[in-house]
């Protein structure tokens, strides 16, 4: 790969092959490995990663840190992920993961132990060493709506045995690093995140992933049975009451970051409906559909839907960028907003292109399934309207 090219036109170049793959993939719900071994020879793994965790590699482990960008901006990471959720938007989501997971690492504030968090970032290209965060549960749900984990970590000797079951672990055939939230068994418990090496003994993925759309994200259940860590892997842990109140930078970035996946995805569907539109010449019509005035108004709604899209993602990564983050239920707020527009958005290409469109031999109803995923992603609708009409009535 051309060290020569930016994190954009790195992703272009890649986007193409990653399209043509992406078939495939929702066919088999097989996880896309080949994509990320590519983004890791073109460094973009640890794009996110600020270069002061890329410092000083390990020679013991005989990593060679040689990237030529690292620490980019939210505006580029969020290029880059938007180029990549056109062309296959499993492979964009478990990256946003990484790229959420190493700038919550890379800033002032983290807690981690900071040799972990470069042995994190430094595997990142080399090794193909992914990491996300593993939060939700089968009893518990999501825990952005409150309650304590059933996963639990107990003091054993110097360290700790972690025991549990995530669900919706994004990307878990491809992830190195886990970032387990999990309770302590001390009286009271505290809660926190304890990173796991997902080669360690005791550590199960069960291929429970069979959803509708993002069928290639390789969201599986992951099976923690006794796995012991040492002391420093309870990377940050506090009293239950300390966790409350949104992230507002999390909330920021995840914004931008599945707003851009599903935008993208429905990029791809409306530029598949408009070359449908440009060459469907019905025999009753005599002409292209595309020269129909109600199917002109119809691609223009969705040309707004986009282009609302595309300036609000922006005008939040420089917001960002600028150290003027909005609030966690303004973010949300965005999030909803455009989510819902690129499902509105695609709803409105079905519309157009009829049962051309249900057919399994177009991409439209790929796009379909996938687009639907985009409302479901934390902070759903329901919590972020409670959360902004409490603020608006000063509750």
């Amino acid at each position: 790969m051309n060290a020569a090219l930016s994190p954009l036109q790195l992703a272009q170049t890649l986007a193409a092959q990653f399209a043509e793959r992406a078939a495939l993939h929702d066919e088999r719900a097989s996880f896309p490995h080949d994509n990320f071994s590519e983004l890791a020879a073109a460094g973009l793994l640890s794009l996110a990663a600020s270069p002061h965790l890329l410092q000083h590699p390990d020679r013991s482990a005989g990593l060679s840190i040689a990237l030529p960008t690292q620490g980019a901006s939210l505006a580029t990471l969020s290029q880059v992920i938007g180029t990549l959720g056109e062309a296959c938007p499993a492979t964009a989501l478990v990256l946003a993961m990484q790229y959420i997971q190493h700038r919550s690492l890379s800033r002032a504030s983290s807690r981690w132990p900071v040799q972990l968090a470069r042995r994190v970032v430094q595997t990142a290209n080399p090794q193909v060493a992914l990491i996300n965060s593993l939060r939700v549960e089968p009893e518990l749900g999501t825990p952005a709506r409150g309650g304590l984990p059933a996963t639990t970590a107990r003091r054993s000797g110097e360290g700790w045995v972690l025991s549990g079951r995530k669900i919706y672990s994004t990307g878990a055939p491809g992830l190195r690093w886990l970032a387990v939230w999990a309770r302590t068994d001390e009286t009271p418990p505290r809660v926190g995140t304890f990173l796991v090496d997902a080669q360690r003994p005791g550590v199960r993925i069960e291929h429970s992933w069979n959803h509708l759309g993002l069928r290639a994200s390789g969201s599986h259940d992951i099976v923690f049975e006794g796995v012991h860590l040492p002391a420093d892997h309870a990377v940050d842990i506090r009293p239950p009451q300390a966790w409350q109140g949104g992230n507002a930078d999390l909330q920021a970035e995840m914004a931008v970051f599945l707003g851009q996946i599903y935008s993208g995805v429905a990029r791809a569907a409306h530029r598949w409906t408009l070359g449908f539109l440009r060459e469907r010449t019905p025999a009753s019509l005599g002409a292209p559909l595309a020269t129909l005035p109600r199917v002109q108004e119809a691609v223009g709604r969705i040309e707004r839907l986009l282009t609302v899209n595309a300036l609000l993602i922006a005008q939040l990564a420089q917001r960002v960028d600028a150290g003027d983050v909005p609030s966690a239920t303004e973010s949300g707020l965005v999030k909803v907003q455009v989510t819902e527009a690129a499902v509105q958005a695609v709803h409105e290409a079905l519309a157009l292109t009829s049962n051309h469109g249900l057919s399994r031999r177009n991409p439209l109803e790929r796009h379909l399934r996938d687009v639907l995923c985009g409302p479901v992603h934390t902070p759903q609708v329901d919590s972020v309207h409670v959360a902004a009409g409490r603020e608006a009535l000063a509750l």
